[in-house]
């Protein structure tokens, strides 16, 4: 049972007001280690300490490894003598530990990762296929991935990676292979995963300038050449579409909001979210469900699934089997959080059926009976629980509601700053 001072009940009502989105943490996990790789990590403005629980972990990483030694590769490379490790606390990023750990190996450093939460449950074997005997050892506990030892340097070379786990496997190989003498090829195996996250990444590295070739074939391959060097740059991150999500679905359920600092043209795959609800908002009466695949926009599911309950049609939302490996068992505790409120949805392995309740945003009924819920330690559950609030008919308890500073640690202050009633402990 969670203490009282961690949860909170938020009052139905409607937000109204301009809430500026906060810097995308997917692009600004890049660019800080493409900063730190050029030597000047201050570079990158909008972001920095306190910025997120996740970032903190990418933050304090890099302070851990210390600054890249400047000049030649060769130069930046380990000495010669087999260094002690040093001990990288990736805290619940696992953002932060499958881009840190190619390019760890990349610059020949020892080192030993940790994390907490369900990052030692989460996947990081598809590493050791990758990078074990190619220069590096990996060395995990018997059960789980960490701690997760690694010793050696990356060679470079071909190399071939699962594309249906985490693009983010894609994007740190992407992150590392330029560093290497020569050049290397890295090929996807099936279908590539959350596609948007490998584009923003070559993105970013082109702004560091560092290029990578994408090579046509039958699936994803990319050309890395060896021996480039990320060069500073002054770096705005933009904004968060994941997390400007759930604004957005409020307003869609009848709150008067203006997101502000978005980039319409972003390659942030998560500004489909628009579009998702533009279809939420034009479905008429049918007998069957609105279709929408997850594959590439996992981190959208938890709040379209609130948004779903406002649709005049159930919504299934499919290819989503990932969101399994998530901060939590988001197919799982998605439905479970739904039910607890009142909504009806129904988790299968891979998909996600949420009950339509024909009221959208411009009907004033409850959309929610209300009650409590966990967030399941999860950042997006709990803001999508607080967005259900709203329109819900006697208020929703949120516990765990703490779990947004892994991601949005001011989000319960611009929601009562936009009108949200808050209630249980002063968020600040």
């Amino acid at each position: 049972m969670a203490d009282e001072a961690d949860v909170l009940r938020i009052l139905p009502g409607r937000l109204a007001g301009a809430v500026a989105a906060p810097p995308s943490k997917s692009i600004a996990h890049r660019a800080l280690l493409c900063a730190w790789l050029a030597g000047d990590p201050a570079c990158v403005r909008g972001v920095g300490p306190g910025t997120s629980n996740d970032i903190d972990a990418t933050l304090g990483c890099l302070a851990t490894l210390g600054a890249v030694r400047p000049g030649p590769l060769g130069e930046r490379r380990a000495p010669p003598e087999i260094p002690k490790p040093v001990l990288l606390d990736c805290g619940e990023s696992g953002t932060t530990l499958r881009l840190l750990v190619p390019i760890v190996a990349a610059l020949g450093r020892a080192a030993t990762f940790e994390g907490r939460g369900r990052l030692p449950q989460r996947p990081i074997g598809e590493y050791l296929a990758m990078l074990n005997g190619r220069g590096v050892l990996l060395s995990p506990p018997p059960a789980g991935s960490l701690p997760l030892g690694l010793r050696g340097r990356l060679l470079p070379g071909d190399f071939t990676v699962p594309g249906g786990v985490s693009s983010q496997y894609v994007s740190g190989m992407l992150l590392a292979l330029p560093l290497l003498p020569e050049d290397s090829t890295l090929r996807v195996a099936g279908r590539l995963e959350s596609a948007p996250y490998v584009d923003l990444t070559i993105a970013v590295q082109k702004a560091f300038g560092v290029s990578v070739e994408r090579i046509p074939a039958s699936g994803p391959v990319f050309r890395i050449p060896g021996g480039q060097s990320y060069r500073p740059v002054s770096y705005g991150v933009e904004g968060d579409w994941s997390n400007a999500a759930f604004w957005l679905v409020a307003s869609f359920l009848g709150s008067k909001l203006r997101v502000e600092g978005l980039d319409e043209a972003s390659a942030q795959g998560d500004r489909a979210v628009r579009a998702i609800l533009a279809r939420f908002a034009a479905a008429g009466a049918s007998d069957g469900p609105i279709v929408v695949d997850a594959a590439q926009i996992p981190d959208l599911v938890p709040a379209l699934a609130v948004a779903a309950v406002g649709c005049t049609r159930d919504v299934r939302f499919v290819n989503a089997g990932r969101l399994r490996l998530k901060e939590s068992d988001r197919l799982a505790s998605t439905a479970d959080a739904l039910h607890r409120i009142g909504a009806e949805a129904e988790a299968s392995e891979d998909a996600l059926l949420v009950r339509g309740r024909g009221a959208g945003a411009d009907d004033g009924r409850p959309l929610f009976a209300g009650g409590e819920a966990d967030a399941w330690n999860d950042h997006r559950i709990a803001m999508a629980l607080a967005v259900a609030g709203l329109r819900s008919r006697d208020g929703v308890a949120i516990r765990g509601w703490r779990a947004v500073e892994k991601s949005y640690p001011s989000f319960f202050d611009e929601f009562r700053r936009l009108g949200g009633e808050v209630h249980g402990i002063d968020v600040r």
